[in-house]
This record gives structure tokens, sequence and C-alpha cells, in this order.
């Protein structure tokens, strides 16, 4: 079979020829029909991941989609460049049975690229955030996927109002085709003061939820437009490890930050989240920025997708034989 291989840490992965994988107990074969390349296989590729550098050769590709044996349609996970063993970007690939979730039919290549990113967005909104229906979310980075999915799921579950934070004016613009009821522009220049009040003059009175793959400024900012017990969830870190939050905005309004990784999911729980987000995007409900690339342009894919270069979340398909 075909399979994109990462043989050098911190290196794109190449297209070689490796034998089927065998299911061992408990484990079954997907016939891959697309792999998302997702800033996990990328960060866990480079060999600096707090996992550790993974051995090689081996297959990236923490999900996917396909077929089992029997033509189910099925969304699946790995733990490639985590643990020991090969990935979704391949032809075959063999997984846990219990891992496995069955696709209604519709779903698509939509199914790969929202994925775990959608996952995070739903999980960190509805389970650590509580988000209640009449509430006003606000979302950082909504140029993203998490960002892009978390715009269209705040709605979903009854958000009121959904306030997008994005950079480029192409993010901004497509923030609103999703359903944002207003937009503010991020900026490397911008400080807490600025940025904080260009959220709260979006935003119709204190917002109740800030959804946070961000940190840094834009979290720090946007803890000001929360009201009383308003709940900030962060799931990443993209605009800085660290935040200058001041101790008065906490305890003036007894604010909540949480955190959040799909890492504490369950595999039940994991598996209705993919399940909710398979019929949304059936039904045409959820969507995202997306291309699709053969697997034979893998190397220059991941370069494009490491590097912020490409339009949205780059999705491999795999050849049809």
């Amino acid at each position: 079979m075909d399979a994109a291989v990462i043989t050098t840490c911190g290196r794109p992965p190449a297209v070689a020829r490796r034998e089927p994988p065998r299911p061992g107990d408990g484990q079954v074969r997907v016939r891959v029909a697309a792999a998302p390349i997702t800033p996990l296989d990328v960060l866990c590729a480079s060999g600096t991941s707090y996992f550790g550098a993974p051995g090689t050769p081996y297959v990236p590709g923490v999900q996917g989609v396909g077929h089992l044996d029997d033509g189910t349609a099925v969304w699946f996970p790995t733990t490639a460049g985590m643990r020991p063993g090969d990935g979704s970007m391949a032809e075959h690939c063999v997984v846990p049975y219990a891992d496995v979730v069955a696709l209604p039919d519709g779903a698509d290549t939509l199914v790969a690229a929202l994925g775990l990113s959608a996952v995070a967005a739903l999980m960190a909104l509805t389970w650590r955030g509580e988000l209640r229906a009449g509430e006003q979310v606000v979302v950082l980075g909504a140029g993203g996927v998490v960002g892009q999915a978390a715009v269209q799921l705040a709605r979903l579950h009854g958000a009121r109002r959904v306030v997008a934070a994005a950079r480029s004016a192409a993010a901004q613009e497509r923030a609103r085709i999703l359903g944002a009821d207003d937009v503010v522009a991020l900026a490397d220049t911008d400080d807490v003061d600025t940025l904080a009040d260009r959220l709260r003059a979006a935003c119709d009175g204190p917002a109740d939820i800030v959804l946070d793959p961000l940190f840094g400024v834009p979290a720090a900012a946007a803890l000001r437009t929360l009201g009383p017990h308003g709940r900030l969830v962060n799931l990443g870190s993209s605009a800085g490890e660290q935040a200058p939050v001041d101790s008065a905005t906490l305890r003036s309004r007894s604010l909540r930050v949480l955190g959040y990784t799909n890492n504490e999911l369950d595999a039940a729980r994991r598996a209705a989240a993919i399940r909710e987000i398979a019929g949304h995007i059936v039904a045409g409900r959820l969507t995202v920025t997306h291309e699709t690339v053969p697997l034979a342009g893998v190397a220059d894919a991941w370069t494009r997708q490491a590097e912020g270069r490409a339009a949205g979340r780059i999705v491999l398909t795999m050849p049809s034989r």
C-alpha cells in the first residue's frame, strides 16, 4: 500500500510503499478514505511535543475516515506520533474496534476536516463551558478550524449572540457567513485595554462564555467582556503561553478560567460528539474551510499546513484501488 512516512523528525513525510497492517486482538482494519493534516500531527512529527520524539519511520495521522471490511463508513482516531504505531495517512490503518465511530450516509471529507477540532469546540462549549440557551458567546481565533466550528456550534446550541474575533479580513468575512453576529479584528499590535474595548463594543451587554484557542493578550482582553460568573474556556495558546490577567477582573465578577483538552474524553463521550458533528454535517448545518489533496502531494501539503499557507484544513485523500 502507499503511505505517508516520516523518516526524520522536523521534515515533511514522503510517500513510500509499505506492507498493509494486520489487525491484532481487539483491532479492526480500516480502508482509509481521507485523513487531515492537523496541528497535532505537525507538532508530534517535529519531535518537540510533550509526548517526546516519536520513533521513526512511522506513518502520521491522528484521525481519519474510511470503511471497515464490511463496508461500514467510520471515523477513527489513532495515537500516531504520541505512542508507537502508525496512523491514518495510508491506504489502510488498524485501530481498536472500540474507538471507531460509525458514520451516517452522506458523511464525507468534511468529517475528516472537522474531526477532533470540532469535538474540541463542541465539548469546550457545552461540557466544560456549560453553554445554556440564550447566552452570549465570544469566539477567539474564529478563522481556525476550532473557531469556525465554535461559531456554528454555539448557534446550534442556542446562543442568542455570537461575537467572533479573527485576524485576516477573509477570516472575518467567513465568520460572518458562518453566523457570527459581529466580528472583531485581531492584530499583533493589540494591547489588552484597546482590544477589550473593541470586544465589549461588539457584545450586546456582558458575555457569558469565551471560547479561547489563543490565550495571550486576546484571552486577557476577552475576560473583560464577561459578566458575573462568566466562563473562559482555554484550549490553545497560539497567541502566547502567558496572558496578562489581572486579579481584579477575576475577583470582581467571580469569573472562571477553565482548561480543556480532548485527551480528557472517554471513548463514549468522544463518539457521541463525533456522531453529533457528523449529523450536523449531513444536514448541512456545519462546515469548515478546507481543501483536499491526493496522498501523492503530501510533502507540499504538509509544508503549507505547517507554515500556515493553506486555505483552511488540508485533507489527504487516498487512491482508489
